[in-house]
């Protein structure tokens, strides 16, 4: 254990800091947590479906040398796809946002969604993003190779790295979902999602050329 712990510690924080800038599914999270909907169900899925892109990449994608190229261009032009719908449906929200009256001010009226809708885009946003499968997979799957052994032991402590990033986020969006309730807060959120999510998506394009 004096070196299970070590190495535990170490997929942990290299998990950690591979998610921790606000990406498309941390925004997917955020904006759950503030429109109180499904926010629960949507941090489970997302740290499950990591967990799921980690155990490919500690037991398998690292051994067999990564993506295949022809896999890696299906999963960029799904991800640009997918990226530039959800950025136009942020935009527009932007540009159209719906508001209520309430005490002290406004608030965003958020399009119910289903548990079924809700569980589908956190899998989209978890696993159509390419990005995901480099930093998840491919990158901690290759980091894990240096512990011979102990790389299942990483696998855990990254597996754990995520479900506590996620955990910590999902808290964060509830926190905030009871003080930034407002039509301007609201905006300027779907107002960085779209550019965040044409961005990378232009971003994505490039990385074909």
């Amino acid at each position: 254990m004096t070196l299970a712990f070590p190495t535990f510690t170490a997929g942990m924080v290299l998990s950690i800091s591979l998610i921790m800038a606000i990406g498309p599914q941390n925004a997917h999270v955020l904006r759950m947590g503030l429109q109180r909907q499904h926010l629960w169900l949507t941090v489970a899925v997302c740290a499950v479906a990591d967990i799921v892109l980690i155990s490919l990449g500690v037991l398998g994608l690292a051994q067999l040398g990564g993506l295949s190229d022809k896999l890696m261009g299906a999963l960029v032009g799904a991800g640009v796809l997918f990226l530039s719908v959800y950025g136009w449906k942020a935009f527009q929200r932007f540009l159209h946002p719906r508001s209520v009256a309430i005490e002290g001010g406004s608030a965003v009226v958020a399009e119910p969604v289903s548990r079924r809708q809700a569980v589908l885009s956190a899998l989209a946003f978890s696993w159509l993003n390419p990005h995901a499968w480099l930093d998840t997979a491919v990158l901690i799957g290759t980091a894990s190779l240096a512990y011979g052994q102990g790389s299942t032991v990483f696998g855990m402590g990254a597996a754990a790295g995520s479900v506590v990033w996620f955990l910590g986020l999902g808290v964060a969006a509830f926190w905030l979902g009871r003080r930034l309730n407002s039509l301007h807060v609201w905006r300027a959120l779907d107002g960085l999602v779209a550019l965040m999510m044409w961005g990378t998506a232009l971003w994505l394009l490039s990385s074909l050329a």
